[in-house]
């Protein structure tokens, strides 16, 4: 009953109503992560400490090196998985999840030790100095050297369940966690709790996504009947072309993500030279622009089972029109958004902490960064078609040109032309220019398959 519901969806649903299921719950699903993620620097941000808020900003290229994992068996194995189901052969669906999780849990351990005995030359490659190397450290305790696993984990479980179109329970195993992260938050954080700081920011953190992954585990178990989502080590592949397969999309995913971490301390450092106020003020900038940023990607994700079902059983009019649809709803969205970022600057970033330095950088910063915003739903949008349909190489090469030719040149540049501030411009130009190729690569996918 439940797989010809599954089959209903991909096949027959109305495309609004189909994006809607897998979407919405993916957008809110990121929506809460980035308020779970706000909420870090807001709590920490209400002790006007510009030292323990460095240290969350300084930690946070660390954290997103956490998706080159994620990526690589996250949206390596749920391509693979849609695909498969497309196919109907269930029995690649089940060793691409058993691959994905196991792959996933062995790396988020080696990423913990890793970083556990390089801490001291990476806080250092992060442009932690000596006022803020304490506070950065007590922070990447707990969600790094405890908590790489478990965040890992929680992310690619979710990738997993969703693939299937369970949408709706992968977006409840991540808000599971992300609520009770911004329950813990002030009585960890603040001097009328336990006083922690940064420190507290980590701990509340490790916490949430250990209850993710416990909610992940009760439901894989409740439907280990019904789902073909499969994390049984009798399940791992034996053969290459499943390996291949997750590793051919997965690979350029975490490869992108990988720069994307690059550009983000090449930017930390940058603005380092500039003192904890300026650093606090990027963190703060960067999280208010992460929230239209993550509900462009969590749409663009969101529509992958759909895209991949849709490109594998051959069926590519219902493929573009989805692609388009989304590609419409998103522009309208994040065009309003930048309009109302760009009006009350100022505002927002008072809103996090009351110091009139802080908002006086903020206010410039974020207005740089929301003018990309709106190009982001192309940019997203072409990546998640070349991810879903098993394109590994176009995702790669977009990843390079957003990051190597076109936003850290960007950041260099920018820097020497505007010290400091042109910094917060350089998405702007990355975005710009890699929307135009984005348009002209999805327009010659759409027109080479038009006649089918």
């Amino acid at each position: 009953m439940e797989n010809e519901q599954k089959i209903q969806l991909f096949e027959h649903t109305p495309i609004p109503q189909a994006v809607a299921r897998l979407a919405v719950p993916t957008i809110i699903s990121s929506l809460v992560m980035v308020i779970y993620n706000i909420a870090d620097t807001y709590f920490v941000g209400m002790m006007n400490n510009p030292v323990e808020n460095a240290a969350v900003t300084l930690a946070a290229p660390i954290l997103l090196a956490f998706n080159a994992v994620n990526n690589l068996f996250g949206i390596g194995s749920s391509s693979m998985m849609s695909r498969a189901l497309g196919r109907k052969d269930y029995e690649t669906v089940s060793a691409s999840s058993s691959f994905g999780f196991y792959s996933a849990l062995f790396f988020g351990i080696l990423f913990s030790l890793l970083c556990t005995i390089f801490r001291h030359p990476l806080l250092a490659l992060l442009g932690a100095d000596e006022m803020t190397v304490s506070a950065t450290m007590a922070y990447m305790k707990w969600t790094v050297s405890f908590g790489a696993a478990p965040a890992i984990l929680n992310v690619v479980l979710a990738y997993l369940v969703r693939a299937e179109g369970a949408s709706l329970h992968a977006s409840v195993g991540t808000m599971s966690g992300c609520l009770l992260n911004i329950l813990l938050d002030p009585f960890f954080i603040l001097p009328w709790g336990l006083d922690m700081g940064a420190a507290g920011a980590g701990l509340a953190t490790f916490l949430s996504n250990c209850m993710a992954c416990l909610y992940f585990f009760i439901f894989l178990y409740v439907k280990r009947k019904s789902s073909f989502v499969c994390v049984s080590p009798r399940k791992f592949p034996r053969k290459k072309a499943v390996v291949f397969g997750v590793c051919a999309v997965g690979i350029p995913a975490s490869i992108q993500n990988l720069l994307n971490v690059t550009g983000m301390t090449i930017l930390n450092n940058f603005t380092s030279d500039f003192g904890a106020d300026a650093v606090a003020a990027m963190g703060i900038a960067q999280k208010i622009n992460m929230i239209p940023v993550q509900i462009a990607l969590g749409f663009a994700q969101g529509i992958m089972p759909l895209v991949s079902y849709s490109y594998s059983c051959g069926n590519r009019r219902r493929m573009k029109e989805t692609v388009l649809f989304a590609m419409k709803a998103m522009l309208i969205f994040l065009t309003a958004v930048t309009v109302v970022y760009f009006l009350t600057a100022g505002p927002l970033i008072w809103a996090f902490m009351k110091n009139e330095a802080i908002m006086a950088y903020g206010k410039a910063f974020l207005r740089g960064l929301c003018l990309g915003i709106p190009f982001l739903c192309v940019d997203f949008l072409a990546v998640s078609v070349f991810q879903a349909v098993g394109k590994g190489k176009e995702a790669l090469i977009f990843a390079i040109m957003r990051k190597i030719v076109l936003e850290i040149p960007a950041l260099y540049l920018l820097n020497w032309i505007a010290p400091l501030y042109g910094l917060s411009y350089s998405q702007l130009t990355a975005e710009f220019f890699l929307a135009l190729a984005a348009a002209i690569v999805l327009r010659r996918i759409f027109t080479e398959n038009a006649e089918l």
